[in-house]
């Protein structure tokens, strides 16, 4: 029920943290899994850490804020690499300044690539899935999609947005077979939170505030991934499946 064995996923801004533990995950449960990044360096070396592993693994570089670029690149892998059993849209940014100082520019450029990513690489996958009946679609939202802190308010913005197109395109495709869900990590440890997890008093509120009492780990997203990506879910849509230790259950 949870075998992903012939199963095709491309795991959007997966070169490092959590992007890259979800397509490892993936790759686990017998996935062969397309990485996704704008460093080609860094995308290389996430290739061969998985091809090392024993895992099937392609690299695809390109822009996802780009309607040229992702729609280019969507079709070349369905011909070249073939259909696209899944997709995880977890490319995504984030800019910390109280909202009165935060610039358009930045604006525009957290919402393309946090919102309009989701857009574009969905709609592109699924034009095809909804020419095969089936397909399964997984949007990396947030505690933020439901939870705001200071000086954070355009990217909870954005997650709220993620979450609430997460539930458009199920309502859409979900009559042509494909289920589109949420996947929304609460505090983990990666490369963008490492000044978050050193700063001492912020990870006292954070263990204090958590039910859980840690951090998150990369690792602990795999499990739901698979589930969302796997036959396990086949009668779940348009659902948000928060992972963040009991964060949004409690003041």
């Amino acid at each position: 029920m949870f075998s992903l064995a012939g199963r095709r996923a491309l795991v959007t801004g997966s070169s490092t943290g959590i992007g890259f533990a979800l397509a490892r995950g993936l790759a686990g449960a017998g996935a062969e899994v397309v990485l996704n990044g704008r460093d080609g360096g860094r995308l290389a070396a996430a290739v061969e850490r998985l091809r090392s592993e024993g895992a099937t693994v392609h690299a695809a570089s390109f822009d996802v804020t780009s309607p040229d670029e992702v729609d280019a690149a969507i079709e070349g892998m369905e011909r070249d690499i073939g259909p696209i059993d899944i997709l995880v849209n977890n490319a995504g940014m984030q800019r910390r300044a109280p909202l009165e100082q935060f610039s358009h520019g930045q604006w525009d450029e957290l919402m393309k690539t946090n919102v309009d990513s989701v857009f574009l690489v969905g709609r592109a996958v699924a034009r095809h899935m909804i020419e095969r009946k089936r397909g399964k679609i997984i949007n990396i939202c947030s505690v933020q999609s439901e939870l705001g802190r200071p000086s954070i308010a355009a990217y909870t913005a954005s997650k709220g947005a993620v979450k609430m197109l997460t539930k458009g395109m199920a309502i859409d495709w979900g009559q042509y077979g494909i289920q589109v869900n949420g996947l929304g990590p609460g505090y983990f440890k990666t490369e963008l939170t490492e000044a978050l997890v050193k700063d001492e008093n912020f990870s006292n509120w954070l263990i204090g505030r958590t039910p859980s009492r840690r951090w998150g780990d990369v690792e602990d997203l795999a499990g739901a991934a698979v589930f969302l990506a796997s036959d396990a879910s086949s009668f779940v849509n348009g659902h948000i499946l928060y992972v963040d230790g009991g964060v949004t259950a409690t003041l």
